[in-house]
């Protein structure tokens, strides 16, 4: 395991089990994405919602290409949220919008909860942006930086429903998310969280 990728749920002795950082990707980041100003919108949660766009976003193919990486973005957040809470990946999108070092990590996070008889209640809040858009590479990429805050999704022994400390760890985080583009769908391909609240 990583030192600095904290994206596992649970470390590995269930008597150590925390909510920590989680995933993401590399680029510059903004930190004003993700200040404490009143401006700043922390209360958006990764749940399905599709976006439609305006009608001038639909003449900007990045306005557009942006509106469509976010979605994919809150759809993965969604399933992820609903395989932890089941501590399983069946009957979630997860494998739709999720590839490569994001599902892979997702996945052992998903073991470890299993191992540990623990899955996860409430949510995960959110207030993604678009930091970097290459649509004209071959692969189209892009790159989400996020302010992440689960204080308010907490982890719970399966059985009796006791809620598992969370020790020290952030609650409320910058991460860093690589997607691409592979033919008409956004893949997220890495969620790389910063050790450093926002």
């Amino acid at each position: 395991m990583h030192t600095r990728s904290t994206s596992r749920l649970v470390r590995r002795s269930p008597k150590n089990i925390t909510l920590a950082l989680f995933l993401a990707g590399s680029a510059a980041l903004s930190l004003t994405a993700c200040s404490g100003s009143g401006d700043h919108k922390t209360d958006s949660e990764p749940t399905p919602s599709r976006h439609t766009t305006s009608p001038s976003a639909s003449t900007d193919p990045q306005a557009e290409a942006k509106q469509e990486v976010l979605g994919t973005y809150r759809e993965f957040w969604a399933a992820q949220t609903k395989a932890y809470a089941q501590a399983n990946v069946s009957g979630t999108d997860l494998k739709k919008y999720a590839t490569a070092d994001a599902l892979s990590r997702a996945e052992g996070d998903i073991l470890s909860l299993q191992r540990a008889g623990v899955v996860t209640e409430g949510q995960p809040k959110s207030s993604p942006q678009v930091t970097a858009l290459a649509l004209q590479k071959k692969v189209p990429a892009a790159t989400i930086t996020d302010c992440l805050d689960i204080s308010g999704w907490r982890q719970v022994e399966k059985k009796t429903g006791k809620d598992v400390p969370r020790n020290n760890a952030l609650t409320r985080y910058v991460t860093v998310v690589s997607a691409e583009k592979w033919g008409k769908q956004w893949m997220i391909l890495k969620v790389d969280p910063q050790q450093r609240s926002c």
